[in-house]
């Protein structure tokens, strides 16, 4: 039996995750950790991060057993359109105001895949907006304006 590791979907995924999970833990160690009760700021990056690095251990096991290869290939629209969308997402959120930031995110974001239907996406960004607004606006209170005038 010999493993496909460069091309098996499950290895890389668990890879990612690895990396990611290892940055948070690594980064939020001179935080202060606190205890369950009394969490301190690297609580939770520490914890998370742990749990992402455990996942990616588990997908690399499952990849190396079921070795599904990867499908499909790069898209130069996806490569482009998606940083395109975070970076306007920033700016937007400075200039424009949440709403606006986050319909351009949703918009762009769908744009970048290759069934990409603008009533369809429209509606989704519209109901993600308003769900978003009220939970971290409302819900949360967190202090991004809606709109700002330019």
């Amino acid at each position: 039996m010999q493993l496909a590791i460069r091309n098996n979907r499950d290895v890389w995924a668990g890879v990612m995750l690895i990396v990611t999970g290892a940055a948070a833990v690594i980064i939020a160690r001179d935080y202060a950790f606190g205890s369950a009760l009394r969490m301190g700021p690297g609580y939770f990056p520490s914890v998370l991060g742990g749990l992402l690095v455990l996942f990616g251990l588990y997908l690399i096991a499952q990849g190396l057993r079921s070795n599904e290869r990867i499908e499909g290939n790069w898209s130069l629209r996806g490569l482009i359109v998606l940083p395109l969308s975070l970076v306007l997402f920033g700016v937007l959120m400075e200039y424009a105001g949440f709403v606006p930031a986050l319909m351009v995110l949703i918009v762009g974001s769908a744009a970048a895949g290759s069934e990409f239907k603008l009533k369809e996406v429209l509606l989704l960004a519209t109901g993600l907006t308003a769900f978003a607004v009220a939970l971290f606006i409302y819900g949360l209170g967190l202090p991004y304006p809606l709109f700002t005038s330019w």
